[in-house]
């Protein structure tokens, strides 16, 4: 569900972009007040968790298409809405700026739709109240499989309404939207029985995590080293080894412009803002593809911002997401360690 610029206006990419960056100040100012400090090392780790899954695309039965998890409600779960908001923009920073995926003038609404709809919408108005404090194997399971499915569906009608509101004329708002919200109802289904799996392992190695909400801290004693550990080993052996047998299948955007364009994907005219965007991605992406970056003669240079999730198993497969985890478990920690400061200091 990364969209390339050419699905994009400059007005709609730059208001996506300001009402992502308007609930970045959100999050950090309201962090930066009650922020735990066990919770700096889990954004990190949690960020690069994501990074990992998600260059694990699984395949979709009987479409021809693949999807990967978006990991908003899951990290909402562990973290509380604000931490969760700031660690999936890192995810996407890193992806957009390093690797390619998802183009510069889209971040914005990469952002939101990834992220505010899990983390402020589906969080407190669904799964919070439905939960209950202390829920039954078949209550979390039932609860956080919906919540997936609701996330999964309000994502990708934003990239509808996005893209009609940009003018793009060969995706009208009924073929696309006919075929973006039932592939990504499969998706959804996926991504809530995996995320009922990694819920359940915190429950019974950190409970009071889950317990904790929104802004209470953490109430168990001692150090998340174990729990860390093992999600650090999971992005580690996700990104460099899982990664390498993902579907080579479109996902499920590029499936329904695809189904609804014939084409595999849209392209813009490379010129003004979309043309000086892609230039920038282009020098700024070591691995673009996820893969080593390639002269001009060996292959042609990929579409910067295009979804990048066709990809030839090979070495630099391994090498990209190894570095994308530790770029992102950087980022992300150092946002978490900086409004942990912020919290010292004003306190």
């Amino acid at each position: 569900m990364h969209m390339a610029d050419a699905l994009l206006s400059p007005p709609v990419g730059g208001a996506m972009w300001a009402a992502s960056a308007g609930t970045i100040a959100y999050c950090s100012a309201k962090l930066g007040k009650e922020l735990d400090d066990r919770k700096v090392p889990l954004m990190g780790v949690l960020g690069a968790f994501l990074f990992a899954a998600q260059m694990i695309n699984f395949s979709i039965p009987g479409t021809g298409s693949s999807g990967h998890l978006s990991g908003g409600l899951l990290l909402t779960i562990l973290l509380g809405p604000c931490a969760a908001f700031l660690t999936i923009a890192s995810v996407l920073v890193v992806q957009a700026l390093f690797f390619a995926d998802g183009g510069l003038l889209a971040l914005g609404c990469n952002i939101f739709n990834l992220g505010f709809f899990p983390a402020f919408v589906v969080f407190p108005f669904f799964y919070s109240k439905l939960i209950g404090p202390d829920p039954s194997r078949s209550r979390l399971t039932a609860v956080t499989v919906i919540s997936a499915i609701i996330g999964l569906q309000l994502g990708p009608f934003a990239v509808v309404l996005e893209t009609v509101c940009s003018g793009i004329s060969s995706l009208p708002f009924s073929t696309f939207a006919l075929l973006m919200q039932p592939i990504h109802l499969a998706i959804g289904l996926i991504e809530g029985v995996v995320t009922v799996a990694v819920v359940s392992f915190v429950h019974k190695a950190r409970p009071d995590i889950l317990k904790a909400g929104c802004t209470a801290p953490y109430s168990g004693n001692g150090t998340m080293g174990n729990l860390l550990l093992a999600f650090l080993a999971c992005a580690v052996i996700s990104a460099a080894g899982f990664s390498l047998f993902a579907s080579k299948e479109p996902d499920g955007l590029e499936w329904a412009i695809a189904r609804a364009t014939g084409k595999a994907e849209l392209k813009s005219d490379g010129q003004g803002v979309h043309g000086a965007l892609a230039a920038l991605q282009a020098k700024s992406a070591w691995f673009p593809d996820y893969d080593f970056r390639k002269s001009a003669e060996a292959v042609a240079a990929p579409s910067p911002g295009s979804n990048a999730h066709d990809r030839k198993v090979n070495p630099g497969t391994s090498v990209a997401g190894i570095v994308g985890t530790l770029l992102t478990l950087l980022l992300a920690f150092l946002i978490g360690l900086l409004l942990k400061r912020k919290n010292h200091t004003a306190s």
